[in-house]
């Protein structure tokens, strides 16, 4: 009696296999903080904090939280389709894995990550404005960047259905775009809270000085992060290594994991947040504290009432 072998790459399966380990220890890093972010959120509301609560916020929190958890719902259904279900499917494994967008489950994982992503991205661009105070030439780059992302994500599903994952050269380009703006946050955000530290270094005593460079060190470590590790998949992807396996199925979840350490910190009370003035309607950059004494340093770019404020005695940890 004859039996079918199908097609083997140890490597390869192993490396898919992994991955999804690795996306479920993310995925539970994801679910406490999400956990810890509501529950702050939700108790700087209770205790009448009315510059710390923002609905949109908690909202954001939520939104992401719920299609990361259907995209690796999906992605967990396929890993058991892989190796029970299908198992006995001409190529095997091996063929599973790599004509994986054949399948609907993949798409709509793909496609709830791609959404998850742009909220993500959009939260990112809403403090580089706010940081540059509407800088028009900022906000021009930033937002094209943006858009240009969501643009090439449309593109790898509208062209993906039935491809190899990793021969879609609009999924490299949307990478490098992805993480490039990351980037050029993280060093926008960074320079501008330096030159902020620049500007008021004869106005505020030492310890006030402290709290902008400690926010930069947060921004940059936080934002590290996924930055890394993007480049370590977009480099992986570009060769078709399977080392891009190993981080396929977690990178979204360590970008929101990034995210969500600031925002803790900024809802805590521990780090840089958003003022609007109820008033005349704009923003200010606010490094709040759990200390009510409040000091406020124009900015010298700042339009109109626009401000730099710093508030407490407290440095950030």
């Amino acid at each position: 009696m004859s039996s079918y072998t199908p097609n083997t790459n140890l490597w390869l399966e192993r490396s898919r296999l992994d991955g999804m380990m690795l996306g479920a220890v993310s995925y539970g890093i994801l679910l406490l903080l999400t956990f810890q972010a509501v529950g702050a959120i939700l108790s700087r509301h209770r205790n009448g904090n009315g510059v710390l609560y923002r609905p949109w916020l908690l909202a954001y929190v939520v939104v992401t939280f719920v299609l990361a958890t259907i995209g690796f719902a999906a992605n967990l259904k396929y890993t058991e389709m892989i190796w029970i279900d299908l198992r006995d499917a001409p190529g095997g494994p091996v063929a599973l894995i790599e004509d994986e967008l054949s399948y609907w489950i993949n798409v709509m994982a793909l496609t709830c990550y791609f959404v998850m992503e742009w909220f993500m991205q959009a939260l990112l661009l809403h403090r580089c404005i706010v940081v540059w105070n509407g800088n028009r030439y900022i906000t021009i780059f930033m937002t094209s960047l943006f858009l240009t992302m969501i643009a090439l994500s449309i593109s790898v599903l509208a062209g993906g259905s039935g491809a190899v994952f990793y021969n879609l050269n609009t999924q490299l380009a949307y990478l490098c775009i992805e993480v490039g703006m990351t980037v050029a946050y993280t060093l926008l955000v960074s320079w501008r809270l330096l030159n902020f530290r620049r500007e008021v270094g004869g106005l505020v005593g030492s310890e006030h000085l402290g709290t902008y460079g400690a926010a930069v060190t947060m921004v940059v470590e936080s934002a590290a992060m996924y930055s890394v590790l993007g480049i370590i998949f977009i480099i992986s992807y570009a060769l078709h290594s399977n080392i891009s396996n190993l981080v396929l199925l977690s990178i979204s979840h360590v970008q929101a994991i990034s995210q969500l350490i600031i925002i803790i910190r900024v809802v805590q009370g521990r780090a840089v947040g958003t003022h609007t003035d109820p008033e005349t309607g704009t923003n200010s950059i606010v490094f709040a504290t759990y200390r009510t004494e409040n000091y406020t340093v124009p900015s010298s770019k700042s339009r109109g009432t626009e401000s730099t404020a710093v508030e407490g005695k407290g440095s950030l940890p």
